[in-house]
């Protein structure tokens, strides 16, 4: 049984106040937020998270997700505690993390056993703590390919510490449903977005391909639209429909 909703990252329009992001979710009858920490959501401005809180709340608006730049093997681990304070002021359990800053090919292996006693450090942190770590799936990460991915997860074994999951603009379209099949149990939430490369497309245009894509999970999932094709918050409508009609398809 599925459950998918459909909601907005933030970063998208990072130009834009928290407040007129509100209003635009409002607009286009999207219920679902992922905060990111780097403009609109920073994690030492407690009033302003705070702030926000109150705007979402009041307008009906749940916080689905903290998506942070914490970057596991750059910043200390202790630094995630005042990430976890503001994932909770803001509403959510989930915290979306970078993992390392470099591709799990780069890794020795004397780099890569620090680096999982790292995450494990880490997830043990997020099980006292109530909440979920959710790793980018993303390029030059640690997590940029399914084997890495499925290693990871296997040696941290932690309900606390999980993946996100987002079509790779550089790899085919096989190979992206592979990933997205072998780590659907893994998956917390879901980035949506038509890039190929580094040209970005209507999300219209991808329909078919993003079913697929999605066969692959079930259960409640957050779909996140990240970034505009344009860049502009009046294509947010549009993008927003499509993505229902993608989700009405499937349940």
């Amino acid at each position: 049984m599925r459950n998918f909703k459909p909601g907005l990252v933030s970063v998208s329009f990072r130009n834009l106040s928290p407040e007129r992001i509100l209003e635009l979710l409002k607009e286009t009858d999207l219920k679902y937020i992922e905060w990111g920490s780097d403009v609109h959501a920073k994690p030492d401005d407690i009033d302003a998270l705070k702030s926000i809180a109150k705007m979402q709340n009041d307008m009906g608006i749940e916080c689905s997700s903290y998506g942070t730049y914490f970057r596991i093997g750059v910043n200390k681990p202790e630094e995630i505690y005042a990430y976890i304070n503001a994932a909770k002021i803001l509403g959510t359990d989930t915290l979306r993390l970078w993992c390392s800053d470099k591709s799990a090919s780069k890794f020795t292996e004397e780099e890569k056993s620090v680096f999982f006693k790292e995450c494990r450090k880490l997830s043990a942190i997020a099980e006292k703590e109530n909440v979920i770590l959710s790793m980018e799936c993303h390029i030059n990460t640690f997590t940029d390919s399914i084997e890495s991915s499925l290693e990871l997860m296997k040696e941290v074994s932690s309900p606390a510490f999980r993946m996100y999951y987002q079509p790779n603009q550089y790899k085919t379209e096989e190979e992206n449903i592979y990933f997205a099949s072998k780590i659907s149990e893994y998956t917390t939430n879901i980035h949506v977005f038509n890039w190929k490369e580094k040209e970005k497309y209507p999300l219209c245009e991808a329909k078919e391909i993003w079913t697929e894509y999605l066969k692959n999970f079930d259960g409640e999932r957050y779909l996140l639209l990240e970034f505009m094709p344009d860049g502009k918050e009046e294509s947010l409508i549009k993008e927003a429909n499509t993505l229902r009609e993608i989700i009405g398809g499937l349940v």
